[in-house]
């Protein structure tokens, strides 16, 4: 069941009165910070990275395998992160679609507003309550 006129006006002016009061926190709850989460996730892949290649070297130098094997497994799941978290990244001035399948079937990303997605969780809880 869709919210009636006045809850929507209603949910409308508490957006509003949010971007208003603290227009940091509103653009937070958009999800913008994907982004930054995101590039800091692949940088820190990529200092795992360089600490699997010293690793890698000092067990080659103290002749102890086992180091340079944990160096190769770390520099390996360090590169997967990487990888993985560089092609998740949005660009720039998009929103991620949740529960998007494949790369293969990639949608155009639309910008939802802090409205829709409380209109959208109602929904689910409603949905929740009535089905169980």
């Amino acid at each position: 069941m869709p919210l009636s006129e006045h809850e929507q006006r209603m949910l409308e002016q508490m957006e509003r009165a949010l971007y208003a009061e603290d227009p940091k926190f509103a653009t937070a709850l958009e999800g913008s910070g994907l982004r930054t989460y995101t590039r800091r996730r692949v940088y820190q892949a990529v200092a795992g990275f360089l600490v699997g290649i010293a690793l890698l070297m000092a067990g080659m130098v103290a002749q102890q395998i086992w180091v340079s094997v944990v160096g190769f497994l770390v520099m390996l799941g360090c590169a997967v992160l990487a990888v993985t978290g560089w092609r998740k990244a949005p660009k720039p001035g998009e929103q991620p679609v949740p529960g998007m399948a494949a790369a293969g079937r990639r949608q155009p990303r639309q910008r939802r507003s802090v409205m829709n997605r409380i209109e959208q969780r109602w929904q689910r809880r409603r949905d929740e309550q009535q089905g169980g």
